[in-house]
């Protein structure tokens, strides 16, 4: 894989630092544990409604990424559409990969 960002995504969850869906993603918001809400390109306008909510509310960035459900389930060995990036070392380089290779932030709209 020389997707960088899927890769450490799959570093973040060996390392445990990262939740997977929807559901657990907004109880991790809700705890204050969760620094980056990634979401896919191609994940449903209706179920990511409550994740991006959750994240308004805990002021914590939520950014669309230019990759699709099948590509990320399948670096992460499970199938989802949305992650929360527990760690903020963790977090700040996913946003720099980001912003790197998107050209800047896009962050999602409730």
């Amino acid at each position: 894989m020389n997707d960088r960002i899927l890769s450490l995504l799959g570093l973040c969850r060996r390392a445990g630092k990262l939740v997977v869906g929807a559901d657990p993603t907004v109880d991790s918001v809700k705890k204050n544990k969760s620094k980056l809400v990634l979401i896919t390109a191609d994940f449903s306008r209706h179920s990511v409604k409550p994740v991006l909510e959750a994240a308004h509310r805990g002021n914590v960035p939520a950014i669309t990424i230019n990759r699709s459900k099948d590509e990320l389930s399948f670096s992460l060995g499970k199938l989802c559409g949305v992650v929360s990036v527990e760690d903020k070392g963790f977090a700040d380089k996913l946003k720099q990969l980001i912003i790197d290779e998107q050209g800047g932030e896009f962050y999602d709209k409730i």
